[in-house]
């Protein structure tokens, strides 16, 4: 077995919505290439159900995540942190690549609101896998 490309870590507050469903796409889309992880910073009690069911109509089953706290070694074993809403929660660490991806939270919303948000985060998530692909060819 070859070791994973890159790690990711996604953040958002409630590890509930937004990096669960980054999550979802990445490990979808890359499969072993790509080590995924996903934290909150104030996790909450499971998973948005309009998150999931909008993740299940894209063909991505993420009913089985739980959130998560966000942890120092978590962010200290990715090469990339996307931070999605997480405010200054999130530690820094030299080295590590960061990017804030400015996207609405799907909390409290229905499955309808939640489409676009998911869309958006495949969009993003496709180009990911695709500048960690050509760091690895550079």
């Amino acid at each position: 077995m070859t070791a994973p490309l890159a790690s990711v870590l996604f953040v958002c507050v409630h590890n509930a919505g937004r990096s669960q469903m980054a999550a979802g796409f990445l490990h979808h889309l890359a499969g072993d290439r790509v080590e995924v992880r996903s934290a909150g910073s104030i996790p909450g009690d499971r998973v948005n159900p309009a998150a999931v069911e909008a993740m299940r109509e894209a063909g991505v089953d993420i009913s089985a995540a739980t959130p998560k706290i966000l942890t120092t070694e978590a962010v200290r074993a990715s090469d990339y942190v996307i931070t999605m809403g997480c405010g200054d929660a999130c530690p820094v660490f030299p080295g590590k690549e960061y990017l804030d991806w400015a996207l609405e939270d799907p909390a409290g919303k229905g499955v309808e609101a939640v489409r676009p948000i998911r869309d958006a985060i495949r969009t993003r998530v496709e180009a990911l896998i695709a500048e960690i692909d050509a760091r690895r060819e550079a």
